[in-house]
């Protein structure tokens, strides 16, 4: 992270002032609580937004986005820094391909991420898909299996796509709760969460309406259809799982890697030897010493005994 080119967030310029005025708050109390720089990571399913959602954040164009490349090929990482403050966002390509995990991609998302430190993970889905599918699961699994299970600890959930009319007059407020709980019951599920995890999981989901045709309230921000500011809601939502007591996850060799099967090998040896030596080895000598002991001594050997026995 130290090679990493961080500039002036010049990008919070262009948010509307009470946008401005609420961010500066809301990175004011994290530098109270001694968090000077905050890294977030976005994943999720290819085509759901995270690119849009960096640049959302950022406040500028930051990653290359195109109607004909959905989302980067490659990990970035955007750095910016304002009032001593230093925000990393890293964007991701999506790791699914073919309908199964692409691998390849997966691995390089932990490559890229070695040694560097995650405070927050934005997963990333829409609004407007209306079924949580098997894909889903397995984006969940594999990070779960890449970066454990205490990220969930450190997550949010955020739906794009936001200023969407849901189906059949349904409310807004209805379906969102809907498509949330579906939601956060495949990630319960694909995380492998048990029921002392699910009874301590609170993982927030938040709105998000990347396009430039977001609706704005009368101070110029802009809002969701049941009017909340969201580029606040988000930062602010942020702050509040960065300063729930939970750790930031370091990305280390050891993590990505899982444990050493050769070294936990290493550490049964002992063991099996000791097993082998109450199980097989002495179960043997006691066999070999009582076949000793019931063996009849030949007559030779006998009358040898008796011979000498005169003799002396």
């Amino acid at each position: 992270m130290a090679s990493q080119v961080i500039r002036e967030w010049i990008g919070i310029n262009t948010f509307a002032m009470a946008t401005q005025d609420k961010l500066l708050e809301l990175l004011g109390r994290l530098k109270q609580e001694n968090v000077s720089t905050l890294t977030i990571l976005v994943m999720g399913k290819g085509g759901v937004g995270k690119s849009s959602t960096v640049n959302s954040i950022i406040g500028e164009r930051a990653v290359s986005v195109s109607p004909f490349q959905s989302e980067v090929p490659r990990p970035v990482m955007v750095s910016r820094s304002r009032a001593g403050f230093t925000l990393n966002v890293i964007d991701t390509p999506g790791i699914i391909e073919g309908g199964y995990i692409n691998d390849q991609a997966l691995e390089i998302i932990k490559r890229f991420l070695l040694n560097k430190t995650i405070d927050i993970l934005l997963y990333v889905d829409r609004l407007d898909a209306y079924r949580v599918d098997n894909l889903e699961k397995q984006v969940i699994k594999a990070i779960t299996d890449s970066f454990g299970k205490a990220i969930w600890n450190r997550a949010l959930v955020v739906l794009t796509h936001a200023q969407f009319s849901p189906p059949d007059g349904l409310p807004y407020d209805e379906f969102f709760n809907r498509r949330s709980e579906a939601l956060l019951k495949t990630v319960r599920s694909g995380a492998s969460f048990n029921k002392n995890d699910i009874q301590g999981s609170n993982i927030p989901v938040v709105l998000v309406e990347n396009s430039g045709r977001c609706n704005k309230n009368e101070k110029d921000e802009k809002v969701l259809p049941n009017g909340t500011a969201w580029i606040p809601h988000l930062v602010e939502t942020i702050t509040t799982v960065v300063l729930n007591g939970s750790k930031s996850i370091f990305v280390d060799k050891k993590l990505i890697e899982g444990p050493n099967p050769n070294q936990r090998g290493k550490l049964l040896i002992p063991f099996i030897f000791a097993l082998q030596y109450l199980f097989v080895v002495k179960p043997i000598e006691r066999a070999i010493r009582s076949d000793i002991s019931k063996e009849s001594r030949p007559s030779w050997e006998t009358r040898d005994t008796s011979f000498t026995s005169r003799k002396y």
